[in-house]
């Protein structure tokens, strides 16, 4: 049995499963939303209440893995963990109280891991694909032509920093659009110089936000991985449920059948992100992936010890 832990900014999550012709069985997921970006600060970067969280979900789900008799398990940190002063300390900490190797990865690596999850599970495999990562730090960029990555760029638009350090919504939407407008035009060049146009790309995302606007779109009481991978929603449905979230209370969101407890306030720059980016691209609905860095870390491992 395999083990793959992703501490993101916002949740960790732990999948446990095998690999069988380079497919991912997922055997059981867990995640705790431990918010390790909040509060964060450039001078002292991850606070001890967000440490003191994540440590805690940490130990749990190292005692999971015991429990599950794991075999191998692979464990990185991301954006939080890169862009704080303190990440690499706080990485010691974790190593050793709870006995999990976890490494702080690039957002280079990250995209691979997240990009080799995504494409296990697209069904049919789009010709050239743009695939979007949203994180509670960072959001991944990653440019495919089937299998081969041509490009890719990883951008602190995180929705856990969006939330926290911009209170009004029409400063995070320019924030997002500044962003996003500098990014696509280095994307424009890159797709020019390969032949394509961004009109040519088929647009997919994964990680909590996208999963979570499936979900909602689906209106699921328990959540399903395997209808929301491949599931496609219209670019009016989007625009739908921007306009029933945003005058809605955090408490009212997350009443919602399919809106996950602690995303009532990060769901809205997440959407902001993806509906910018759709009309970037002109492109009318959004294929969303569970599968993700976790599936690309388990296969991986399976990979390397074959």
């Amino acid at each position: 049995m395999l083990a793959a832990i992703d501490a993101g900014s916002n949740t960790l999550r732990l999948l446990v499963g095998r690999v069988n012709n380079g497919k991912v069985l997922p055997k059981f997921y867990l995640r705790r939303i431990s918010r390790l970006a909040g509060d964060f600060t450039q001078k002292e970067g991850l606070s001890l209440e967000a440490k003191e969280r994540t440590l805690f979900a940490f130990q749990e789900l190292a005692k999971t893995c015991l429990q599950a008799e794991v075999k191998q398990v692979r464990v990185v940190g991301t954006a939080a963990f890169r862009q704080a002063v303190n990440g690499e300390h706080f990485a010691c900490e974790v190593r050793q109280f709870t006995q999990l190797p976890l490494e702080i990865i690039s957002g280079k690596v990250e995209a691979e891991y997240m990009v080799s999850g995504v494409l296990s599970v697209l069904e049919p495999m789009p010709p050239h694909a743009l695939i979007v990562d949203i994180g509670g730090g960072s959001t991944e960029f990653v440019l495919c032509s089937g299998q081969k990555v041509l490009w890719s760029r990883s951008i602190p638009l995180g929705v856990v920093r969006l939330t926290e350090e911009y209170t009004s919504p029409l400063m995070r939407q320019s924030v997002i659009a500044e962003a996003l407008t500098a990014l696509n035009v280095e994307l424009y060049s890159v797709c020019k110089s390969v032949g394509l146009v961004l009109d040519d790309l088929h647009l997919v995302a994964t990680a909590g936000t996208v999963t979570t606007l499936a979900a909602l779109d689906m209106r699921m009481t328990e959540y399903d991985w395997r209808q929301v991978n491949n599931y496609s929603i219209p670019l009016s449905h989007l625009r739908h449920w921007q306009t029933i979230l945003t005058p809605l209370s955090l408490s009212e969101r997350e009443k919602l059948p399919g809106m996950e407890v602690g995303r009532g306030d990060l769901i809205m720059p997440g959407l902001e992100i993806i509906l910018f980016q759709m009309h970037q691209m002109s492109t009318d609905y959004l294929t969303v992936s569970d599968f993700g860095i976790l599936e690309g870390l388990l296969l991986s491992l399976h990979n390397n010890h074959q």
